[in-house]
């Protein structure tokens, strides 16, 4: 009776899920449409406000002028909207920038778009990006509400031949990522020519936030702005939220809990809570009955895995097996033929014991082989990152390795807390930096890097090679390395207090950007171009640093600067001026030739540190939004206020105040030879120094001599008295007049 009354339960689960999944997806509430044209309006959406969710702006009108209708959210035109993954796609505008044959402004589109700020709907950080064409193209975004930041990317070309049809990398068009929870953004377009140069095939700039797959580059999109099917616009995806509640929060109001079908599950999303269907239901759980069972017994998967009978309930399934066969397993999944009968007892004990058997030795032998696993797993790293060429440069003499040291993962681990979030200390396109502290109690900075390009693993070690010999006191030294993870890990000393930029500009540094004096500025522009000429002319194969900037320069307690991050730096062979390479760099300290060249040379690191000796004039950024649009750089900015003799209106006033009007001129008129946009006619970092060293001692009397610990020539060979140790040395013939006039830390 038992058996006949399950039997008799389980037909009628069957029926009843059945009848349940032969009745139609239900999306929208009773009597409101379901479509605007060709596009589904699934609820909490709907047309008309009697029809849509109480708040959150998901009210959608049907405009029945178009040829099919086109549904609108607002004044923008809607294309697709999804419940499972929350979101909604909607088109944007193109901003685009135009100029006559000789440079002058002809029009300007912006691209901007505004989100009602009380609404939980955001841009989505994972199916937007920001795209710019054009060969001589500045493109920016900046984003509000939310999330305030600023990003961009640039786009360079000579001619329509170079670039690269389906490519984004910078050559006729850029994109980069955006931020997550930002509600309005703005782009703006700039240019450094004004297309003069490129007018004749490409006249305007063009930008916009767009869909990640929704456009592919071409050539010909450099000719016009009716390059995309919708021609002046284009798809842009939102997150969207029921509210910017968590679940918690949002259950407290019952009667208003938008997650309403049975068999829904509340979750949170980054801009607020949305619904979906329990495991094993589908449809819309904004709705009453609006989750309906799977039938699992219909997909091919579950087909598969039922090897005679499958019986479908509510939000699940089961197998059984025909008369005269019993399951192999308990699920019965496989079944096999009834032949001799077992007392259960003997049989449950019987499988209980051997499973017991299987599972201890599995789980010894998979502890082993993990274990053997993760060995070989590092000795791969290991040779896949050049170890066995780093330890045979130490053996056979080539490297000065008194100080350092190749650390095992586990060294670092444990010096970073397991690289604990705590212990960030800057963060960067290249990597992440982290305070560690040895056993010896020693602090330093462990960089893990992103990427590392298995090509140039050989350069890579070379590079490491060189750097573990400088030994300057006004360059960070590299103490060591990891060979051991995906990606080499990188170990310097560590400086403790700060980067020069965020002193210059008070980030996280309150007050201390009006506590720099101009003596203390000049010192610290001296020190750091000592640091980098060093690396041009001192070391045994030159280095050029390619990617200078405040942020990169440190400093320490005594406010000794300290040039740091070789991660985009590179060795220059010594019969070379200058190397080809992949363009880096920081947008607004990269040399323009550079970037439209791609030809490294001295003259590159000379264009950054121009820009870094004027953020020390001005305190202003490299990038700013609040200046005009033709002064955006900080560049252009400081050579407009030069050429219309508004240098002084410029100066940050501590600056103003405490120079002399003849030696702010002369350091002005430095920054500016640095800034030539042709290498040839900027000064070597040799003379940037020199001239320093002069305008330090604009104040002082030349039979008056100055005796303290700066008080060491770069461009001699060291005393006995400096304690300088270094493999890589140079000698230099220099008159007597600049000798006694550089004096600089070694």
């Amino acid at each position: 009776m038992g058996l006949q009354s399950l039997l008799l339960h389980l037909f009628w689960v069957a029926t009843t899920v059945e009848a349940l999944a032969s009745q139609p997806p239900v999306t929208t509430k009773p009597g409101c449409p379901d479509k605007c044209g060709n596009v589904s309006i699934p609820y909490p959406f709907a047309i008309g406000d009697s029809c849509t969710i109480r708040g959150g702006g998901f009210n959608i009108s049907c405009n029945a002028t178009f040829n099919p209708p086109k549904p609108f959210w607002g004044e923008l035109e809607v294309l697709d909207i999804t419940l499972l993954s929350g979101l909604m796609r909607i088109l944007n505008y193109i901003g685009y920038r135009c100029y006559t044959n000789t440079g002058k402004l002809d029009f300007v589109w912006k691209n901007w778009m505004n989100l009602d700020e009380s609404q939980p709907f955001t841009f989505s950080e994972t199916h937007n990006k920001l795209t710019a064409i054009g060969c001589d193209t500045i493109a920016s975004i900046t984003g509000f509400w939310g999330r305030d930041f600023k990003s961009g990317c640039m786009s360079f070309c000579n001619d329509r031949n170079s670039v690269i049809n389906g490519s984004c990398s910078g050559i006729g068009c850029c994109q980069t990522a955006i931020p997550n929870a930002f509600k309005s953004f703005e782009v703006t377009l700039d240019s450094v020519s004004n297309h003069k140069n490129v007018s004749s095939f490409n006249p305007c700039s063009y930008a916009f936030l767009v869909e990640n797959d929704a456009f592919s580059f071409n050539e010909s999109d450099l000719i016009g702005f009716h390059f995309l099917d919708r021609s002046e616009s284009v798809p842009v995806v939102l997150d969207w939220a029921i509210s910017n509640e968590t679940c918690e929060m949002a259950r407290k109001d019952s009667a208003s809990f938008a997650c309403v079908s049975e068999n829904s599950t509340c979750y949170e999303s980054t801009n607020g809570f949305r619904c979906n269907c329990s495991e094993g239901y589908e449809g819309n759980p904004y709705l009453i009955g609006g989750c309906q069972d799977i039938d699992e017994c219909n997909e091919n998967d579950v087909k598969k895995l039922c090897q005679q009978n499958c019986i479908n309930l509510p939000g699940n399934y089961s197998c059984s097996c025909w008369k005269g066969y019993h399951g192999l397993y308990d699920d019965q999944r496989e079944c096999i033929k009834d032949t001799h009968k077992f007392p259960a007892v003997a049989v449950v004990l019987g499988i209980g014991l051997s499973l017991l058997v299987i599972f201890t030795g599995s789980s010894s032998s998979y502890w082993v082989w993990r274990k053997r696993k993760l060995i070989q797993l590092k000795e791969k790293f290991f040779q896949q990152n050049g170890g066995l060429l780093l330890q045979e440069k130490i053996s056979s003499g080539q490297s000065s390795t008194q100080t350092f040291k190749i650390f095992t993962i586990e060294e670092l681990k444990k010096a970073t807390n397991n690289y604990d979030k705590s212990q960030i200390v800057g963060q960067g396109g290249s990597g992440t930096v982290y305070k560690g502290i040895l056993p010896d109690n020693k602090l330093v900075a462990v960089k893990k890097s992103k990427l590392m390009d298995e090509t140039q693993i050989e350069q890579f070690i070379n590079e490491v090679h060189v750097l573990s010999q400088i030994n300057h006191r006004n360059i960070v030294k590299l103490l060591g390395c990891c060979l051991e993870a995906e990606v080499p890990i990188l170990v310097y000393e560590f400086i403790s207090n700060g980067t020069l930029s965020q002193h210059i500009h008070g980030e996280g540094y309150e007050g201390y950007a009006s506590s720099i004096s101009l003596e203390n500025r000049l010192r610290i522009a001296t020190e750091a171009a000592g640091a980098l000429y060093y690396l041009h002319s001192a070391t045994s194969t030159p280095i050029f640093h390619r990617d200078v900037k405040s942020a990169n320069i440190l400093l320490d307690n005594n406010f000794m600067a300290k040039v740091s991050d070789f991660g985009a730096s590179r060795l220059v062979p010594l019969d070379h001026t200058r190397i080809t390479t992949l363009v880096m760099g920081t947008w607004g300290y990269l040399d323009p030739e550079y970037h439209q060249t791609g030809q490294l040379t001295g003259k590159s690191d000379v264009y950054s540190f121009g820009v870094v000796l004027v953020e020390l004039l001005t305190g202003e950024g490299p990038i700013s939004s609040t200046r005009s649009q033709d002064n955006r750089s900080l560049s252009n900015y400081f050579l407009t206020s030069m050429k219309e003799n508004r240098l002084f209106e410029i100066l940050e006033e501590r600056v103003r105040n405490e120079g002399e009007e003849e030696q702010l001129m002369s350091i002005a008129q430095l920054a500016k030879r640095c800034l030539k946009l042709k290498g040839e006619e900027r000064p070597t970092m040799k003379e940037v120094v020199v001239e320093l060293e002069g305008l330090r001692r604009f104040h002082e009397h030349p039979w008056e001599p100055k005796k303290n610990e700066e008080s060491e020539n770069l461009l001699g060979e060291p005393g006995p008295s400096q304690g300088y140790t270094s493999n890589a040395s140079c000698e230099y013939s220099v008159d007597s007049r600049t000798l006694s006039a550089l004096e600089i830390g070694r």
